[in-house]
């Protein structure tokens, strides 16, 4: 579509590097907090962080529906959380774990902005693979530091193949598909689906329970996400 300038090549270094980022913070985040703290933290905080970025640098106005559609997620999300589990369940250790979460949550943030800002000049496909490449460079060094890997390898490669196909490569191809067309605040916002829908899998399959809590917060993410669409439509 075009070729990249100085500061596009940068968007993309800074892309593939907040995408390496967020691997990092948001699984060393896990050991330390648990899973729902750390999801907690780093989705809560990620639409948040790309509604400031886009407003900054991308000249995102942060219209009222948008502004009421935000607040409605991230509520939604915390209950969604929270509430088939407790507070009591997730009050671990927040310190440095929760920063790391937070650190997760930013990386996302810079990585959905500087893609949004490429994908004037890139399509959707090659923008994918080339900065996922580029992360999975940089985390190499995360990745031969960690010692012997051989046996993890051999134990889980189907495992990992599979995380490496459809929730990372085929899931970030839609998502940046999707920012081609919509705003980085809304892709944002859209995203927050993913804790929902791991909610219904669990509750569907392994026969969890949702909870007063854990409904409410469903009920205030799928309105959030619904204000946002009317909108979008208008």
């Amino acid at each position: 579509r075009g070729r990249l300038h100085g500061a596009d090549w940068l968007a993309l270094v800074a892309a593939a590097a907040a995408m390496a980022a967020y691997q990092l913070c948001f699984f060393w985040a896990v050991t330390l907090t648990g899973v729902a703290v750390a999801a907690l933290l780093a989705i809560c905080s990620a639409p948040i962080l790309i509604a400031l970025l886009a407003t900054l640098t991308l000249g995102e106005r942060l219209a009222v529906s948008v502004r009421v559609s935000l607040g409605l997620a991230v509520a939604g999300t915390a209950l969604l959380v929270v509430g088939p589990r407790g507070v009591d369940a997730i009050a671990g250790r927040f310190g440095i774990g929760s920063l790391l979460a937070l650190g997760a949550g930013l990386s996302y943030a810079v990585y959905a902005v500087g893609t949004k800002r490429l994908l004037g000049r890139m399509a959707p496909l090659p923008l994918a693979a080339l900065t996922f490449s580029a992360a999975a460079i940089l985390i190499t060094p995360a990745l031969l530091g960690a010692g012997p890997i051989r046996r993890p390898f051999a134990e889980a490669w189907p495992l990992l193949v599979y995380l490496g196909v459809v929730p990372t490569a085929l899931a970030y191809v839609l998502f940046t598909a999707g920012l081609q067309r919509a705003p980085a605040t809304a892709a944002g916002i859209v995203s927050l689906l993913e804790p929902l829908t791991a909610t219904l899998l669990g509750v569907l399959v392994f026969g969890e329970t949702l909870g007063a809590a854990g409904a409410a917060g469903g009920a205030l993410l799928i309105g959030g996400i619904a204000l946002l669409a009317i909108n979008a439509g208008r």
